[in-house]
């Protein structure tokens, strides 16, 4: 059993690595010049003992997107509360991401929750957290449905046409195909879930009569704000 003291000293090298942890932090944020230093602001108090080169990429994809705003304008929004909290919500999402690609969704949601037209922070942290659900695929699959047509966007289908690419098992198949085929089905279904996706339904003919039946997903118009918010899709009149 550990003695006072000896659980004192851990609990203070504890406390000092964070301060260190904390202290590199805003030292390689401060190596860029805006967004690093309002990230640094917020960034000491919530991201000890996280990945800090996860956080410096994300500082750095956001001042990209911060620099055709008012400055002034932005850096009043570090009192606004709902402001930092989206940003400190944003900064533990960025340094839990294992992917440049998710830290410049974060950093777009940000940004444009900065702008003039934009909807409410807190509308903007609840974007967030939805996102925050979401795996890496599953974002690129709503992105699938914001063009309809079956050749629609063919350069973003011909980029990431390996986890576009339809699979359909068959009786007999390997389990591993069947599997994959679960996995697949599963995106869609979770963003519908979201309310991102939403079956799409055709009228059928059968010796029944005509009935309503499936036939795939289309973006709902919730699923355009997210992409919207988090830089995939523009607006559209």
């Amino acid at each position: 059993m550990e003695k006072p003291d000896e659980e004192s000293t851990k609990d203070k090298l504890a406390n000092r690595e964070a301060d260190y942890v904390a202290s590199a932090a805003k030292a390689a944020l401060g190596m860029i010049p805006f967004a690093g230093s309002l990230l640094a602001e917020i960034a000491g108090t919530i991201i000890p003992n996280q990945r800090i080169e996860r956080i410096v990429g994300f500082a750095g994809a956001l001042e990209k997107r911060l620099k055709t705003l008012e400055k002034d304008f932005v850096r009043s929004q570090v009192t606004n509360e709902n402001f930092t909290d989206l940003v400190e919500e944003g900064l533990r999402q960025a340094a839990r991401s294992l992917s440049e690609d998710r830290r410049e969704y974060i950093a777009s949601l940000i940004a444009n929750s900065l702008k003039p037209d934009a909807i409410e922070h807190a509308e903007s942290k609840h974007l967030l957290r939805i996102m925050g659900e979401l795996n890496d695929i599953e974002i690129l699959w709503l992105r699938f449905y914001l063009d309809p047509h079956l050749q629609g966007d063919e350069e973003f289908r011909k980029k990431h046409e390996k986890v576009f690419e339809p699979i359909a098992a068959c009786m007999g198949d390997p389990e591993s195909v069947i599997d994959k085929e679960a996995l697949q089905r599963s995106y869609r279904e979770h963003l519908s879930r979201l309310g991102l996706l939403e079956p799409r339904y055709e009228m059928e003919n059968s010796t029944f009569g005509t009935k309503l039946k499936a036939k795939g997903y289309e973006l709902t118009w919730f699923g355009r704000v997210m992409l919207k918010a988090i830089g995939l899709a523009e607006d559209t009149e």
